[in-house]
């Protein structure tokens, strides 16, 4: 358990990446737990993936499309992880992307899922595709510290770092936030 108050800092917003966080009703009714992050074309990204042998189909499902096109959108979901739940979690992840893409007008491989949360639990994919258009209609520049809030799951606090350098030929900021209660 994390010790000790460690208050969010500020969190600059990055040139081309706009943020939402909304409620789907995965987490708990009412609380924000369906984050979409949107990438202007031309967005640079990497991405680590775990090499673990069980891994959760959004993990596949998003190595996969980073295998074939460069992110527009990132759709992160908390209450569950869509872990351990088999050929129903990969259609579930599937049809997010999906629905996504159609409503953002990219192809379904330029969604990328993520999924946090209760392990063997089917998703609640049409929860998800159900808050889609809010999300897309609240996207913001400035959504990260509320984007920290919704991506916790058993994390006591949201947690997040930003700086910005001047490196002569302008400035360059880098933000990033993460999750886990360890």
């Amino acid at each position: 358990m994390a010790v000790g108050e460690s208050p969010l800092p500020r969190l600059h917003p990055i040139n081309g990446v706009r943020l939402a966080s909304v409620s789907a009703g995965i987490r708990r009714p009412g609380e924000q737990d369906l984050v979409v992050m949107a990438l202007d074309e031309g967005s640079r990204t990497a991405a680590v993936f775990t090499q673990n042998r069980f891994r959760a189909a959004p993990v596949r499902l998003a190595e996969a499309h980073l295998q074939t096109t460069s992110p527009r959108f990132l759709l992160i979901n908390t209450g569950n992880a869509n872990a351990g739940t088999g050929a129903a979690g990969d259609r579930a992840a599937n049809q997010n992307c999906e629905s996504l893409a159609g409503l953002g007008g990219c192809a379904p491989e330029a969604v990328i899922p993520y999924s946090t949360g209760v392990i063997g639990e089917p998703l609640a994919a049409d929860r998800i595709d159900a808050a889609l258009p809010a999300a897309l209609a609240a996207l913001h520049e400035d959504g990260w510290a509320e984007a920290a809030d919704a991506i916790r799951t058993t994390d006591t606090r949201p947690k997040g770092a930003s700086m910005q350098l001047d490196l002569g030929d302008g400035v360059v900021t880098l933000t990033g936030i993460c999750k886990g209660s360890a």
